[in-house]
């Protein structure tokens, strides 16, 4: 019983010390802490870094959020100057810390409080922690992979919250590799569809933004069509087998339409066709509606060229000048592919929609005309009359189609009839005359040699 008497009080003895320690360790963090930030505060980083240092060795890791901003500010101020010296080895040092800094706030701070509303500090410590990455790149030897596989993490976390630098700069490196075989096709294929979404969908703060974000995309874009992984065979050989799969798969039909669009001469293959059929039936929008009106136009399929055109018109998504473009788009192609009556009316309804398309509309009206089937010797001088109507108001409606319109007048009128032939059927010049062929109707002017 004496003995474990004699244990017992030093045991109390040892937690007595140990408390006295730790509350003397305390009070030191919180007088460290105390000097540095007020240098920090007075932008003395120099001074405020060897405080900064004592206090993080012994506060505790979830003392206080600023010891982590506090220290990667002073970190990265440190390594601008090292680097500046050429003192590599140090820099290095300090931006392994400066790394570790953000890892530990993520862990221990994972939200802060802005404004009176808690957030997430994710965001913006892995966007902090890409920038960092790509700023001091050469600590590491330009190495593309460690840029790789330092980025690609912060992409998958972030989603489209990532930062558009972070992920130019990430598929940049992806196609660097690519080009030395340290990476797939499928997985460079795979990373331009993930980012591209991300670019579509990230939210810009300002004007500056939607800048940065324009760019990033074309600049993606760029990369991806210079580094020759999306050729056509190679998105057949990945996604062929896929789409035959799970061809009521959304997300891989949307997939391997924008591949497709974004890869040379791609369009024509029927997996694209497949693919853009399988995206409007699973979401119908008016713009796959005109991707299947221009697939089925090259494909010599006008029926259903039109259909889809028409489709794309009648969708509640497209605005009057959308609508506009495509009546006048649907004129000229049914026009071409001899829907005359469907021709006809398009283009009335683009000129109603926005004058804008008047002159090219008056032309292709004018054309229907002087092409249109009339049974009768009057009837086939009168479509040229009706043609002419139509041209000289496209010339007078559009400086641009002038000259056209002027040609065909010229073209048209060589087959005016004699004024002796015209006095024959009670007819002169200047006479109001109402004609009607192949399904069309007009009131003209007689017109003669």
């Amino acid at each position: 019983m004496k003995k474990l008497g004699i244990l017992l009080m030093a045991a109390a003895a040892l937690l007595t010390v140990s408390a006295r320690q730790a509350i003397a360790q305390d009070g030191d963090c919180n007088v460290y802490a105390s000097y540095y930030q007020e240098h920090y505060k007075n932008k003395n980083y120099e001074a405020a870094l060897p405080n900064w240092r004592q206090a993080y060795a012994l506060c505790a890791k979830n003392y206080k959020q600023n010891i982590y901003v506090h220290g990667a500010k002073l970190m990265n101020d440190e390594i601008k100057k090292n680097i500046k010296a050429k003192n590599f080895d140090l820099a290095r040092a300090q931006y392994d810390t400066l790394l570790t800094l953000l890892d530990e706030r993520l862990a221990y701070y994972p939200t802060a409080k802005k404004g009176g509303v808690i957030v997430e500090n994710k965001v913006e410590v892995l966007n902090n922690k890409g920038f960092y990455v790509m700023n001091y790149i050469s600590l590491n030897g330009d190495n593309q992979k460690y840029l790789y596989d330092m980025l690609i993490p912060i992409i998958d976390a972030l989603g489209n919250q990532t930062s558009p630098k972070i992920m130019v700069n990430a598929f940049s490196a992806a196609v660097a590799l690519y080009r030395e075989n340290q990476l797939s096709a499928d997985e460079v294929i795979g990373l331009y569809d993930k980012v591209s979404e991300n670019i579509d969908n990230y939210v810009c703060k300002n004007e500056a933004e939607e800048d940065e974000k324009a760019g990033t995309k074309k600049t993606v874009e760029s990369l991806f069509a210079d580094s020759k992984v999306a050729s056509c065979e190679n998105l057949l050989a990945i996604f062929g087998p896929r789409y035959e799969a799970d061809p009521e798969n959304l997300q891989l039909v949307s997939n391997i339409v924008r591949l497709m669009n974004a890869a040379e001469d791609c369009a024509s293959n029927e997996l694209y066709f497949k693919a853009v059929n399988s995206m409007h039936k699973l979401d119908p929008s008016y713009r796959s509606a005109f991707a299947l009106y221009r697939l089925n136009a090259a494909r010599g399929n006008a029926a259903d060229a039109a259909s889809f055109l028409q489709q794309a018109i009648d969708s509640d998504e497209s605005d009057e000048a959308q609508d506009a473009q495509y009546y006048y788009e649907m004129a000229a192609f049914c026009y071409k592919n001899g829907m005359r009556g469907k021709a006809s009316d398009a283009a009335r309804k683009a000129i109603d929609l926005d004058h804008g398309f008047a002159g090219k509309a008056y032309l292709i009206l004018g054309n229907l005309w002087a092409s249109a089937p009339c049974g009768d010797i009057v009837g086939k001088w009168a479509r040229y009359w009706v043609a002419t109507d139509y041209y000289q108001k496209a010339r007078n409606t559009d400086p641009s189609v002038a000259a056209d319109a002027s040609s065909s007048i010229g073209n048209v009128s060589r087959y005016y009839p004699e004024a002796s032939e015209a006095f024959m059927y009670d007819l002169t010049r200047g006479q109001s005359y109402t004609v009607s062929c192949g399904g069309m109707t007009a009131t003209t002017t007689v017109r003669v040699q």
